[in-house]
């Protein structure tokens, strides 16, 4: 791929790229903003689902009035092969997937089918055929893999389409074609059943509509997101365990903590304790589990933790990494009975170190990182550990320009 170096502003960007009459009117920045915030204004008093949860009392709802307007934004030529896939809920804002489409193609991601966005069925992005088919049809050969597939958002609904794609001839394509697979949240049953039945990674990474459609991005995410994506020896230090709990500590073991290496999997805790006795459930060999959860008690915490337990899937694991468990709350029953308190007890049930606070999961300013690829933790010399990745695609840095993600 070779470099880019013109750059264009952003009405000049959207005139060579031929954005349609409904993005057009994104033109300006002022504009694009206004349309943004009348949308979730519009929305607030719908229900939120857990990959709104973050972001519902968050920045998007300050207004821009009075504010002096930005410089025009400055956009590359969008050359980054991108699909979208709509596995789970439908976006509820058409101006907000709108704003997110621009974003991505002045960050120089084509996307080849944004009308996927403006699907709806029942609460879902599409019946489940249509969901299926985002993948099936690369699996099928009747669309050639792209460079990126980005999950458009999550919620609920991606079990109920994997009976319905060929995992394992989906990883093949991918992994010739060096197809990076991102998402969250309700997404870890498609990046679960792409590892297990397909072999393939994918990047625990912001989607579509749930980072890069809002009023305002969070630029760290969003420059974390192309570090992981550009970089293939990623490395992430992290300092304490108060993202996951602060009454832990960052590495709770029973012996000197040791470097360790293998493959990271797993994702969000509600949907792998779903997806318990599976066939799309991974069986990694002296794997490292990674888990991150929202809004759930410390007692629906420990009895997802207990399925996993129950059905094997903490044996033969080296570590258990805990990312946000966000918006836990305080027990109705014992005020003491918390997070940590459940963590300890998993501690104490698996014999396997446990390292907290990874910056990943319904938070601002996280990391992304690849699930699938080959991982080493080791201690750091901040009293917190460090995690360094390998063996996973990227993309070549500068075909991306990050800044337009938040434009």
């Amino acid at each position: 791929m070779t470099k880019i170096s013109s750059k264009l502003n952003r009405r000049q960007f959207l005139r060579h790229v031929g954005i349609g009459a409904g993005a057009g009117l994104l033109a300006t920045q002022n504009i694009t903003r206004a349309l943004a915030t009348n949308a979730i204004e519009q929305d607030s008093g719908t229900q939120l689902t857990k990959d709104d949860l973050p972001t519902a009392f968050s920045d998007e709802h300050l207004s821009f009035k009075g504010e002096a307007q930005p410089a025009a934004a400055r956009c590359i030529v969008p050359t980054i092969e991108t699909r979208l896939f709509a596995s789970s809920n439908v976006g509820g804002s058409d101006e907000r997937n709108e704003l997110a489409l621009e974003r991505l193609a002045c960050a120089g991601f084509k996307v080849d089918n944004p009308a996927i966005t403006k699907r709806q069925y029942l609460r879902f992005a599409g019946t489940d055929s249509q969901r299926a088919s985002d993948l099936q049809n690369i699996a099928t050969g009747a669309i050639k893999a792209p460079k990126l597939l980005l999950g458009v958002r999550g919620g609920y609904g991606a079990v109920r389409v994997l009976p319905m794609v060929d995992w394992s001839t989906l990883g093949r394509i991918m992994k010739e074609r060096g197809t990076i697979l991102a998402g969250f949240s309700d997404v870890t049953a498609i990046q679960c059943a792409l590892l297990a039945k397909g072999s393939m990674s994918s990047l625990a990474a912001p989607m579509l509509y749930s980072e890069f459609g809002k009023t305002k991005p969070d630029q760290v995410s969003c420059r974390q997101f192309v570090e992981a994506l550009t970089n293939s020896n990623l490395t992430i230090n992290i300092a304490d365990a108060s993202l996951t709990s602060v009454n832990l500590p960052s590495i709770l073991t029973n012996s000197e903590p040791k470097t360790l290496t293998g493959t990271m999997w797993g994702g969000n805790l509600s949907v792998l304790s779903a997806l318990a006795g599976s066939e799309y459930l991974p069986r990694i060999k002296d794997g490292i589990v990674f888990l991150e959860d929202v809004g759930e008690q410390a007692y629906r915490i420990e009895r997802m933790l207990y399925d996993l337990y129950l059905a094997g899937v903490f044996k033969g694991q080296q570590a258990i990494v805990f990312g946000a468990l966000s918006g836990s709350g305080e027990d109705s029953y014992d005020k003491r009975y918390d997070v940590a308190t459940v963590i300890r007890q998993l501690h104490q049930l698996t014999g396997l170190p446990i390292y907290s606070g990874m910056r990943f999961g319904h938070i601002a300013q996280k990391h992304s990182f690849p699930l699938g690829a080959t991982c080493q933790i080791s201690t750091n010399t901040a009293g917190g550990y460090q995690l360094m990745f390998s063996d996973y695609p990227t993309i070549k840095a500068d075909a991306i320009l990050v800044e337009g993600l938040w434009q």
